[in-house]
């Protein structure tokens, strides 16, 4: 069977076909699978036999999924919990992380999504346990192994700022297309391959932060209402407070994540941030990111062409615009830079626009 065979899973929820279709496909895998109807049913499980992994639902009557987590957490730490939520639920999937699970998955399932998900965190499981076992004389493993495991993590939350992304066409790819822009972008302006990284782990993640904002204000097919546009500002914030425990050594990452939409004339948010104060790693993605929405169809407007994108970035290079980042930015693409509407005397003949204004 592999490596599932004798690997003992514990499927916990209060809905019957969910167990029931998680029972099955683990157990056609070769894992040996049980199930509990609620969070007490599963202590008295875990209590009577071993299990490697506990897979349970947030919302469950009597105890919840977070008061089960809290409880294997204290009584049996080496076994590992997968969050099973409902995209209601997202945040406090995500914030379970910090306490102790996994992973997560989302209702309804996709088979290999789920499978995927169940072996990340027997993976995670393993290394965790393989850290306790080499942490007195094996320093140096202990960091190999550490690191992988904060890898994982941040796979997951990325996992799920692509699934969000997914949910709406108007933004699929988007973070992907911007951490592409970006690390061009960064090579372009020659910086260090170090740099260049965390530039694209940081384009990946940038709008993570928009796990908490209300699902009816991110998909709008329309204008935001002034205290919709207040709410959704807030990402970059709420993004920099999820992935601070799993990235305090990556302050370059942290820094894209929440200041990807300062501005050099200090009108940017959510600091106000003014001119070379401003990350030059946000400054840099704030650039693709800005290219990316303005050439991307949104519900409310038709895709503008690339070559009114480039104007824009060109016009409000110095105020909204990094100038630095803007060069790197056309030279990294030297086919948009060769259009005629980026030389100088075309740009001044063009009328003033706020195309820029879009990237939210």
């Amino acid at each position: 069977m592999g490596e599932e065979a004798g690997v003992r899973c514990l499927v916990v929820d209060d809905e019957p076909g969910v167990r029931s279709v998680l029972v099955r496909l683990l157990t056609s895998r070769g894992y040996e699978v049980c199930e509990a109807v609620n969070g007490r049913e599963a202590v008295a499980a875990l209590e009577r036999e071993p299990f490697d992994l506990v897979l349970t639902d947030i919302h469950m009557p009597e105890v919840t999924g977070v008061q089960l987590l809290a409880e294997v957490r204290r009584r049996w730490p080496e076994v590992g919990v997968v969050m099973i939520t409902g995209v209601p639920e997202v945040q406090v999937a995500v914030a379970s992380l910090a306490q102790g699970a996994l992973d997560y998955m989302g209702k309804p399932f996709q088979v290999e999504e789920a499978l995927a998900r169940v072996q990340q965190a027997l993976e995670k499981r393993r290394l965790i346990l393989e850290n306790r076992d080499y942490q007195l004389n094996l320093e140096g493993k202990v960091r190999v192994q550490a690191d992988r495991i904060k890898e994982l993590f941040v796979v997951g939350v990325q996992a799920l700022a692509h699934a969000l992304e997914a949910k709406d066409a108007y933004t699929r790819g988007h973070s992907a297309r911007v951490a592409a822009y970006a690390t061009a972008t960064a090579r372009a302006m020659g910086l260090d391959e170090d740099f260049v990284v965390e530039v694209q782990v940081g384009g990946e993640l940038h709008d993570i932060g928009k796990i908490g904002v209300r699902e009816a204000v991110l998909l709008k097919p329309g204008k935001l209402a002034p205290d919709e546009y207040q709410h959704i500002k807030q990402h970059p914030v709420i993004g920099e407070r999820i992935l601070q425990p799993l990235l305090k050594d990556k302050p370059r990452v942290l820094a894209i994540v929440r200041s990807h939409h300062e501005r050099p004339d200090g009108r940017g948010f959510p600091d106000g941030l003014v001119g070379a104060v401003i990350p030059l790693a946000a400054r840099i993605t704030a650039v693709g990111d800005t290219f990316d929405a303005m050439t991307t169809a949104r519900p409310y407007r038709a895709p503008r062409p690339a070559a009114d994108a480039l104007i824009e970035l060109v016009r409000f290079s110095g105020t909204q615009f990094d100038p630095d980042a803007v060069q790197g930015f056309l030279r990294a693409f030297p086919d948009a830079q060769a259009l005629p509407i980026a030389t100088p005397d075309r740009l001044a003949a063009q009328p003033a626009g706020a195309l820029a204004s879009l990237a939210i």
